[in-house]
């Protein structure tokens, strides 16, 4: 049996019996269940294994009640999510009568296991994610396991697609990947989603597939234990920007009609360009996909609760430092792909 197929099966496995939990409370506002199992992994995320588990002194306890403290599951420390959640925790907390627990997660898919059995009261999710878990379709995990109380805040910037090598891998094109050793995220997590569905799109079955978060891949590559990896997270990603820094990378462009057979294969998947110099020794312009980062709740979290966070967050917009170009009332409900939380509709008064 190959690596893949074993690797399908595990997920499977894994992925039903936990979300038949989750589909087991979903119905009821999600208010029920004590955490996520640390397994995900996306966009974002490092791969985190819990031990980092919460921000910088953020445990829950550190003011307010029960009725003032609230969950925010974020990613990886070595991706966007976690740093970009720090920032709106410092926002709310300088702005409302709330405070924060930010978590370090594996990001998507566990978030939205998190949101499920009430354990996170907001979160940070892929757009594609969100659908498939609304639906129960896409991932194995959600198929036929809808859940029904995740609901919509706002959409937040794009999350890039970024495949990354090392300069002297030979790796120039998609086509190079048969036959490589390929990191394609953490199992069950919105990176290995979107990893497998490109390399699906393309006709790449051939290929040994590793899976782990953002920080360990990028070591995996300077020891030359994998040939490529996929990460998706909001450029530029900490644990890419560490890795060009010590080693000679290659950012393998999505383009042509490889990004148009992508683009027809999932509807969610959009142009993006990473900027030139983005990372050190990447000079040019690449070319990829890019799927959608977003706020989302459920509906357990009071209505009001949700507005007056939402209002904190994008009536201070200038206080953000990460994804400034992007994050805008504008936009906020640009890519959404599930229906809003009604404090989120009455803010953005949609």
């Amino acid at each position: 049996m190959s690596s893949k197929e074993t690797r399908r099966r595990f997920l499977e496995a894994t992925g039903v019996a936990g979300i038949a939990a989750l589909a087991g409370c979903s119905g009821n506002g999600g208010d029920g269940g004590d955490g996520s199992d640390g397994s995900d992994g996306s966009d974002g995320g490092d791969g985190s294994d819990g031990s980092d588990g919460m921000d910088d002194g953020s445990d829950g306890s550190d003011g307010g009640d029960s009725s003032t403290r609230l969950s925010w599951h974020a990613g990886g420390t070595g991706g966007t999510y976690y740093p970009l959640s720090n920032e709106i925790k410092t926002i709310v907390e300088e702005n409302t009568d709330f405070s924060l627990n930010v978590q370090s997660t594996g990001a998507s898919v566990e978030n939205v296991g998190s949101l499920a059995d009430g354990s996170a009261d907001f979160a940070l999710i892929q757009n594609d994610v969100a659908y498939f878990a609304k639906n129960g379709t896409g991932i194995e995990a959600f198929q036929d396991n809808a859940i029904d109380s995740l609901q919509g805040v706002a959409t937040l910037y794009p999350e890039t697609i970024t495949l990354v090598t090392l300069a002297d891998s030979g790796i120039e094109s998609l086509s190079d990947l048969s036959g490589a050793t390929i990191n394609t995220g953490d199992l069950g997590s919105g990176t290995q989603v979107n990893a497998n569905q490109i390399l699906d799109a393309v006709g790449i079955t051939d290929y040994n597939e590793q899976n782990a978060g953002f920080s360990q891949a990028s070591e995996q590559l300077a020891n030359g234990d994998i040939d490529a990896a996929f990460v998706v997270g909001g450029w530029p990603v900490g644990a890419i920007e560490d890795l060009a820094n010590t080693n000679d990378i290659n950012i393998v462009p999505i383009a042509g009609d490889n990004r148009e057979a992508i683009k027809d294969a999932a509807s969610w998947f959009a142009d993006d360009t990473i900027p030139g110099g983005t990372y050190t020794g990447v000079d040019e312009a690449v070319e990829t996909v890019a799927v959608q980062a977003m706020i989302a709740t459920h509906s357990g979290v009071d209505a009001d609760t949700v507005e007056t966070v939402t209002a904190a967050i994008f009536d201070n917009l200038d206080d953000l430092t990460i994804k400034t170009d992007f994050i805008t009332v504008d936009s906020a409900q640009d890519g959404m792909s599930i229906e809003l939380n009604d404090g989120a509709a009455a803010y953005f008064d949609v």
